[in-house]
């Protein structure tokens, strides 16, 4: 009878600890790393215990992995034993099934279906324990580990990974979300684009960037500056490639209060221009925040690989691309855009696709061109007269005016009923 008993309590302890490693693996894989920094930036030493244990899963995992093996396997021999004392060779068959509905049931599904539902409490209560489990088991975990890499190679997760996880994370999570949910999707969605964007892609072109003419007389360049709706304007000589400073606003009205009315004609803009911050064309929007953030700079002036000027870019702009447009009282909704009484928009060739496709709700791809202007060559192979139309990516497009090469103005149709996404080279005249 006590050998029945203190059987019975060695697989009940055996099937226990089997209960414990399988719970425990899941809290700790399960629980939100959010949480458990939260918990450790409040002082809770058991939530910098499951960080210290997460920071290396393969020794973490692995020591589980032996302990719950150990005990499973010793469970199971145990229990074989024992039945084939009691009842002889079918013994065997009658342990393997009583032991595999035991682990199943209550050392593998109701354990980890438990810690699962409860990860983040659960694995602040075992992070203890665990511990000592990892240090105990460590050399034989080291062990194992080299022994894979061997057979198998290192297998490290690659960044790219990672960002794909997040993404389909933001994606899963915003699934049939009301507006306030696409909102936080799609801020979040542009805050991992800013790895892959460059500046060349939001930059306002040099074709519409206001500047101010050294050589212009001081009164005009006041007038202009005052009915210009923005606050930094580049100062140029000679010709507009030729940018020798910045002009802010506040500069320019703090230089008129300290200076005298009757010698304005002496007044020199050049002399409290800000100094000029040159870029390529080239850099990540990523990697141009954090330098306007280090530099305390809000503008840019951006160049190409030859030096030439090709646009502007501030802060503005690149927290637009995370949180979308930020208007004021001077800014227009989209400028170069004009809706029309027939649903239809005149926009300016020099308008950005990005632009227009956050505005105007559309998906026009930006891959190949940065302008609509740019996206119309690009598409039909030509340097279209005024008249012509196109058909592309299921919209109209047909041109309004054009100067010498440059198209400057288009009429879009959005909404095409029976057409197809495929361009057509067909030309209407007006």
């Amino acid at each position: 009878m006590f050998d029945h008993l203190t059987l019975i309590l060695s697989i009940t302890l055996l099937i226990f600890l089997s209960a414990f490693f399988s719970s425990s693996e899941t809290a700790l894989t399960a629980a939100s790393d959010a949480r458990m920094r939260q918990l450790a930036r409040n002082g809770s030493k058991n939530a910098k215990l499951v960080e210290k244990l997460r920071s290396n899963r393969e020794e973490l995992i692995g020591a589980i992995l032996i302990g719950n093996n150990a005990v499973n396997v010793l469970a199971s021999a145990v229990a074989t034993s024992a039945a084939i004392t009691l009842v002889g060779d079918n013994g065997v068959f009658i342990a393997t099934l009583v032991m595999t509905i035991l682990l199943i049931l209550f050392a593998e599904v109701l354990p980890k279906t438990y810690a699962f539902n409860h990860a983040n409490q659960y694995a602040l209560l075992v992070a203890t324990p665990i511990r000592f489990v990892v240090l105990l088991f460590s050399p034989l975990s080291i062990a194992l580990r080299w022994m894979v890499i061997i057979f198998l190679g290192s297998a490290r997760e690659q960044q790219e990974d990672r960002e794909e996880e997040l993404r389909g994370m933001i994606e899963l999570h915003s699934d049939n979300a009301d507006s306030e949910q696409r909102e936080k999707k799609a801020m979040l969605s542009s805050v991992l684009d800013l790895s892959e964007l460059t500046v060349d892609e939001i930059m306002t072109h040099r074709g519409s960037v206001s500047m101010v003419n050294v050589s212009d007389k001081p009164e005009d360049i006041v007038s202009f500056v005052l009915n210009s709706p923005h606050t930094r304007l580049p100062i140029y000589s000679g010709k507009p490639e030729n940018i020798i400073g910045v002009l802010h606003v506040k500069d320019l009205l703090r230089s008129l209060q300290n200076s005298n009315p009757e010698t304005l004609e002496e007044f020199d803009v050049a002399k409290i221009a800000s100094p000029t911050y040159f870029i390529p064309e080239t850099t990540l929007l990523a990697s141009q925040l954090q330098a306007f953030r280090t530099r305390r700079e809000h503008f840019a002036i951006v160049v190409d690989e030859y030096g030439d000027f090709r646009g502007i870019v501030t802060l503005e702009d690149i927290i637009e691309e995370i949180v979308g447009d930020i208007d004021d009282e001077h800014d227009e909704e989209l400028a170069g855009c004009t809706a029309q009484a027939d649903g239809s928009y005149v926009v300016d060739g020099n308008v950005t696709i990005r632009d227009l496709n956050r505005i105007l709700d559309l998906t026009l791809p930006d891959d190949d061109a940065s302008t609509v202007a740019g996206l119309l060559l690009y598409e039909t192979r030509t340097i279209p007269l005024p008249g012509q139309e196109f058909k592309i990516h299921g919209m109209r497009f047909r041109v309004v005016h054009r100067e010498n090469n440059q198209i400057n103005s288009l009429r879009i149709w959005t909404k095409q009923k029976n057409t197809s996404t495929k361009k057509s080279s067909s030309s209407v005249t007006e």
